[in-house]
This record gives structure tokens, C-alpha cells and sequence, in this order.
């Protein structure tokens, strides 16, 4: 038996512009006079943006930026210190290390000046998570004060986190202002989606249907949540909110501050958002449809794990609470946030570290909400803030520590999950395999094996038997089993245990994080598959299926034989290397080349698509394997309109800015077989419904192979005469490769 103790983290660390280590300097210049005035008008009117002459971050300056005001509760036009939103590329393409939006929080209601820094630090350890760290904030040379630095909640956030842009994204906040009667609660109101409007807010062109079908199954359907949710993220978001008692949310009066994006699954998955006002920093838990529930200290600190457990305005909570399965799962995931961070200590050293990183920029800011003095004191001591009191940090963190410990969920004995053990380290594709664990107070059909081949698919669980029928050893014994079919070149997996009363998991993070077995089939090794050439600003240049004129990047294959490429990730961000992951059918011909379009758009059975987009500023592109070895990456700077750079030779040579793109063929003469000899012609190009392929050679070539975008072979015909006609019904509109014997190739346009 091989015992796994491979182990993968899908954290995404912060570095550069959300780094915690060092605060960030923003500097904004307005010509207007009245900058002020006209952020509060646009505030109170349209919201729109007020273009500032430039912003310098850390040193670089970008021109003609958007800037608004933001926030509900902690906006208001008398403040000096007013939340802020810079949007990079309001008229200019422009972005600061990929980010586009500035999001900076002001501190309101948090003497501690660290609540929302501290907040995701911890949550990105159990679900995707924005960054988040600090900057000081200067207006025409003046210096506004000390703020929290959130990463944008948009499109390339779920690219990142959920490989596609393109589906149904919403915000769930009321666009009025909220109270308890306007919950973005996921409450099914009608059929009519006029009658959801106030209540959220769609981020993408469509998918009120989408929305309100979600309602309908967490009102009225709870059985089939699964369907449309990813449960486990929604369990982690209810589980963080109550033990961090984060009452500025889903599980709060509001109902509010998260957004749903659907992904290719078609589920929704929750990301949390808006964390200034977490740790008690909002007292209102809400009930029913009227009240405020405004809660003491007190009460935050026994804040119970049932809260709104059978509250109708709460349908989400509800549904998990009142099935058995997901309330087990809810109370560990509570006990692994409040085991590893709070009972340990550990959310002390984090906000000592950032209040000592921060502590000289608070002591100069002279507009914060609270003195020098109380940020200095504000782990301990509670103070007022208008209606309502704010708990110091370690004051509401240990008392409600003690309170958990205490309760009858937390006194449960949990199931113990010990070695985890596969009969073949390196499973045969399609081979089956037997997966063993050992475990401890179970109930019989309480052990589960949830497993999949690659990040966007969806766990399956499986059942795990001590029944000695399932090469489990000896009934009875505590060794669980089941046999597994490795259908991928990976597999990614946890175990779940339960009995009556309480459930772990193993890792004790997932789903967010898992085990990862790989098979006997290899990834390629580096330089066996390159990035061969790119383009980043294209506006005249190649086009993809839909007509459009998007970046690319080329791929090549240096060796003879055809490479798989399943497995295999392509990136933008170095911290962040597995954010493209090619599907099962993407193949390299061999000596051969493979485009994929960096468009943010999904990829087809016919073309790819890579779920970024390329800065035409400069940035990286690596290639890596799903044990994040890098197999290739390079990293480049400010780009020309439609000039491409590329390898010379293809596939060693080193990058050089080619004189012509030469999009899925040679770059250069020397060293490489260009594309074919002028013996061989193929015309009509671009070509609709046949193209004809002519040369007096045609006896010297035994077959031509059409390739698609994504190193599928569409076609292969053979040379009858010296000119033949190939069929192009069926073919998608797109590029397609020929290649004509051996070595000639051709490139072709389906319009």
C-alpha cells in the first residue's frame, strides 16, 4: 500500500500590490477645485465616475482615472475621509500589476483599523477570498489617512477563481438603501424578476432567470441545492460569518455584502465581500422581516451557531441548517476556523503584526473615526460608536471562544481520520485502484470519498465500506475502502466522516483544499512544450471564432510525437500559475503549434480560451503541470499595436519582436521548416464552403491532416491529383492548420 502525503493549498498569496508586508502609497490629483463637491453630487445622483487629472501608485503614474465615492454607512459628504473607488481604465487601457479597480475602505466603526485586513486574511484560508491589505491615501498632496486595500470583486476575479467571465454574476445588495424589509436573502418572491431588482444587482448581461431559479430551490426546494449551488462555499461563508460573528452579511439583518457568480457547472458560488465592520463591528443580526436585532457584546460573544436556523427570510441558513449532513459539515468547518486561528492565538499575532505596521500611519492620520490612543488600545477595549457598541478584538474573539467550547455542538466527540492509503501510487489511466482509510467512531455509510479530475469539476462522493467486500481488510476493522477509477492524469480528494452527531474532514479545509494522486501518465517535461509567440494588443490581427480581435498566445510542440496537454495550466500570474487548465481533448500535433485566445471568453470542443486577458503594459506568461512545476515562462514589457513576439527558432530561441505575426506558424527561416514551398497553393483563403489544394508534386505527399485550434484532427484526406478539393462542411468558423505531408504547413480561415 502507498500512503498519500501529497497535499495541494488553493491560496493565492499576496503579493505586490495586496501585499501585507508594506503599506501602499495612492496619490490623486484633481484640477477641480471642487473635486470634493462633485464626488458628493455623483454620489447622491448617478454614481458616476469624476475623471481625476492621474493617480500615482507607489510611483507610477496613470493619467484621466475614474474616482468615486462608495459605501453605505460609512459614506456620508461631511466626511473628509470617504471610501474610495479608482477605476484604472475609465478612458485609458491601463492597469497597475493586472488590477484595473482600486477598491480603499476608510476604516469606519473599527478603532482597531485592522478588522478587514485581518478578516480575509483568515477567510482565504477556506474560500476564494479578494486580497486585501493597507495604503495611505494622499489627495493633491494632502495626506487623507490610513485605508484597507480590497481587490475588486469583478470579471477577472472569477476568471482567476472560477475559469470563466462570461456567466451569470450578481451582487447581492439592495440598490436602496437596506433595512429589514430589503434582504438580498435569496427568498423566492415571484416569477417576475422586476420584482428582484431592488434587492440586487446583476453584474453581467443576463441571468435573472438564472437568479431567480436559485431562489426558487433554496426557498422551496432545499433538497436540490446541489444543483444550484456549491454548498460546501456556502457553508463555509455561513460558518466564517458566525464564528467571526460578521453580522455585515448573508447571516445578518441586510442579508447583504456577497456576490453569486455561476460557473460552467451551472452553480452558484458564494464569495463574501465588504469585511470593514466584521468582529462585532456591526451589532444587527435581524428577525424576520421588521426587526433590527440589535445584539449587546454580550450577545455577539454567544452569538448561537443556529442563529436564523428556522427563520423564513433566511432561506439559505435554513436549508443548511435542517439537513443533517450539512449541519455536521457547517459545526466543522466552525471548528476548524476557530481551532486554527482563534483558540490558538493566531488572529492575535496577525493584527498585532499589521497594527505595528501601521501604527506611525494611523498616529498621522488626523481624520480616522477614533484616536491614536483608542486604535492603541482597541484588542481589548470596547467602545462606543454612535448607537452601539464595538467590542475590542480579543475581548469578543476569547469570550466567544469560551462560549463555543461550552456549547452542546462543540462537546460532540468528532470522528478521527488517520492514514490515508492507495494500492498503485501511480494509477493507470482507466485503471481501478483501491483507496483505504483508517477511521475511528463512524457510523456505518458515514465515511465518504469526495473526488475530481481537475479544478473546475465538481467533487463526487463516494461511499467508503468496513464491510471486508471493498479490499477494506476484515469487517469491522476501522480501515475503510472502495475502489476508484482514475479517469484523469490527476485526481484531486478528501475524506469526509461523520457519525450521529458530528462530521470532520481530511484536510480539514476542504473542499477549498484537497489531497491531489497523480497517475502513470507524465506531464510533459520542460521544453518539451513552449510558449512559442504572443500577442497582447490586437486590433487588426487575427480574429477569433466570433469574429473578434482578441490576444493570443501560441504554443509549440518540439517534439515528434503528439503531446496531451491535459494536466497542464496556463497563467498570467506567477502567484497564481494554475488559473487556465487545458480540457481532457486539448492536443499539440507533433512539431506543431496551438493557439489560445487570452479573452476571458469559454473555451469550445473546437477552439481555446483562456479565462485571462494579456496586459498590453507588460506581465508573464508560464506554462506549469499540475505538481506546479513551471515549464516555461517568460515575462515582458510595454507592447506595440498588433506587433507579436515570438521564439527564433521555434521553440529554443529566444524571444525577439517579430517583423510579422505568424499566428500557428514559423516565425522566422533560420533553423526551422517555414510554411509550405510555393509548389503547393490553397485557395479560396478565407474560405466558406471547400478549399483547393494544388501542387504538381501531389504524388510525393501520402496525406493531408486539417488540425483545429485546439490540435484535434478535423480531417484527413488524401492527394488524388494536383488539385484537390477538401469539404469544409461542418467545419466551425475559425483557423485550421493543414499540414501536407510531413513537414509543409498551411494556414487556413473558415469564415
Amino acid at each position: 500500500m502507498f500512503i498519500m502525503t501529497l497535499f495541494v493549498q488553493t491560496l493565492h498569496a499576496q503579493t505586490g500590490f495586496y501585499s501585507t508586508d508594506e503599506i501602499q502609497q495612492i496619490e490623486l490629483f484633481f484640477s477641480q477645485s471642487d473635486w470634493d463637491y462633485r464626488l458628493d453630487t455623483a454620489k447622491n445622483g448617478s454614481g458616476g465616475y469624476l475623471i481625476a487629472d492621474s493617480v500615482r501608485i507607489n510611483g507610477q503614474t496613470f493619467d484621466s482615472v475614474g474616482v468615486k465615492y462608495k459605501g453605505n454607512s460609512s459614506y456620508d459628504e461631511t466626511y473628509v475621509k470617504n471610501p474610495l473607488h479608482i477605476e484604472l481604465n475609465t478612458i485609458l487601457d491601463q492597469s497597475y500589476n493586472g488590477y484595473t479597480d482600486v477598491k480603499l475602505s476608510n476604516g469606519y466603526g473599527d478603532p482597531s483599523l485592522v478588522r478587514e485586513v485581518l478578516a480575509y486574511k483568515i477567510l482565504e484560508n477556506y474560500a476564494d477570498a479578494p486580497q486585501s491589505n493597507f495604503a495611505q491615501v494622499y489627495i493633491n498632496q494632502s495626506y487623507v489617512g490610513l485605508y484597507s486595500n480590497t481587490e475588486s470583486i469583478n470579471k477577472t476575479f472569477c476568471a482567476t477563481h472560477f475559469y470563466s467571465s462570461g456567466n451569470t454574476f450578481v451582487k447581492c445588495n439592495p440598490t436602496v438603501i437596506p433595512g429589514p424589509t430589503t434582504k438580498s436573502n435569496l427568498r423566492y418572491i415571484s416569477a417576475d424578476s422586476a420584482d428582484y431588482t431592488t434587492y440586487y444587482e446583476m453584474k453581467s448581461d443576463a441571468g435573472w432567470s438564472d437568479l431567480l431559479e436559485v431562489c426558487n430551490v433554496v426557498t422551496n426546494s432545499a433538497a436540490n441545492l446541489e444543483t444550484v449551488m456549491d454548498v460546501d462555499r456556502a457553508i463555509w461563508m455561513l460558518a466564517f460569518n458566525n464564528v467571526v460573528v460578521n453580522l455585515d452579511s448573508y447571516s445578518g439583518v441586510f442579508a447583504q455584502n456577497y456576490y453569486l457568480y455561476q460557473d460552467d457547472n451551472g452553480r452558484f458560488n458564494p464569495i463574501i465581500w465588504d469585511l470593514n465592520m466584521s468582529f462585532g463591528g456591526f451589532p444587527y443580526l435581524g428577525s424576520g422581516n421588521n426587526s433590527m436585532g440589535s445584539l449587546t457584546v454580550a450577545n455577539m460573544q454567544q452569538l448561537p451557531l443556529t442563529a436564523h436556523s428556522n427563520d423564513t427570510y433566511w432561506p439559505l441558513i435554513k436549508a443548511i441548517q435542517n439537513n443533517p449532513l450539512y449541519k455536521r459539515m457547517y459545526v466543522a468547518h466552525v471548528r476548524t476556523i476557530a481551532e486554527e486561528f482563534f483558540s490558538s492565538g493566531e488572529y492575535a499575532t496577525i493584527a498585532a503584526g499589521f497594527q505595528n505596521l501601521i501604527d506611525a500611519a494611523v498616529s498621522a492620520d488626523t481624520n480616522a473615526f477614533f484616536t491614536y490612543n483608542e486604535f492603541q488600545n482597541s484588542m481589548a477595549t470596547d467602545y462606543v460608536f454612535g448607537s452601539y457598541t464595538v467590542p475590542g478584538l480579543s475581548n469578543l474573539v476569547e469570550n466567544r471562544m469560551t462560549y463555543l467550547s461550552s456549547i452542546t455542538e462543540f462537546q460532540y466527540t468528532q470522528p478521527t481520520i488517520g492514514t490515508i492509503s492507495v494500492s498503485d501510487p501511480s494509477p493507470l489511466m482507466g485503471s481501478t485502484f483501491t483507496l483505504t482509510v483508517e477511521v475511528t467512531n463512524a457510523v456505518s455509510g458515514g465515511v465518504y470519498l469526495g473526488y475530481r479530475g481537475s479544478y473546475q469539476d465538481i467533487f463526487t462522493r463516494m461511499l467508503l465500506f468496513d464491510d471486508g467486500a471493498h479490499n477494506d481488510g476484515a469487517s469491522g476493522d476501522n480501515v475503510y475502502g472502495n475502489q476508484v477509477t482514475m479517469a484523469t492524469p490527476y485526481m484531486q480528494y478528501y475524506i469526509y466522516a461523520e457519525n450521529a452527531n458530528a462530521g470532520i474532514f481530511s484536510p480539514q479545509r476542504a473542499e477549498h483544499e484537497y489531497y491531489i494522486l497523480g497517475s502513470n501518465v507524465q506531464p510533459p517535461v520542460a521544453g518539451t512544450v513552449v510558449v512559442n509567440e504572443f500577442l497582447a494588443i490586437n486590433t487588426d490581427n487575427e480574429e477569433n471564432e466570433y469574429f473578434e480581435k482578441t490576444d493570443w498566445i501560441e504554443l509549440y510542440n518540439t517534439t515528434a510525437l503528439p503531446v496531451s496537454l491535459y494536466g497542464l495550466f496556463l497563467s498570467d500570474d506567477p502567484e497564481n500559475p494554475m488559473k487556465f487548465a487545458f480540457p481532457e481533448d486539448a492536443v499539440i500535433p507533433a512539431s506543431g503549434y496551438l493557439a489560445v485566445w487570452a479573452d476571458e471568453q469559454t473555451s469550445t470542443d473546437t477552439y481555446l480560451h483562456a479565462n485571462f486577458k494579456l496586459s498590453g503594459s507588460g506581465e508573464h506568461i508560464l506554462l506549469s503541470d499540475y505538481n506546479g512545476t513551471i515549464l516555461d515562462s517568460l515575462s515582458y514589457g510595454q507592447q506595440t499595436e498588433d506587433v507579436s513576439a515570438g521564439r527564433c527558432p521555434d521553440g529554443t530561441g529566444s524571444f525577439e519582436v517579430l517583423e510579422y505575426t505568424s499566428f500557428l506558424t514559423g516565425n522566422c527561416v533560420a533553423g526551422v521548416v517555414e510554411v509550405s514551398s510555393g509548389n503547393i497553393r490553397v485557395y479560396p483563403n478565407p474560405a466558406q464552403q471547400y478549399i483547393i489544394i494544388e501542387t504538381p508534386d501531389w504524388e510525393n505527399y501520402e496525406e493531408v491532416r486539417c488540425y483545429n485550434a485546439v490540435g484535434q484532427v478535423i480531417k484527413t484526406v488524401s492527394l488524388t491529383q494536383a488539385a484537390t478539393t477538401l469539404d469544409l462542411t461542418g467545419f466551425s468558423s475559425g483557423v485550421y492548420v493543414l499540414f501536407i505531408g510531413e513537414n509543409d504547413q498551411k494556414r487556413i480561415v473558415i469564415r
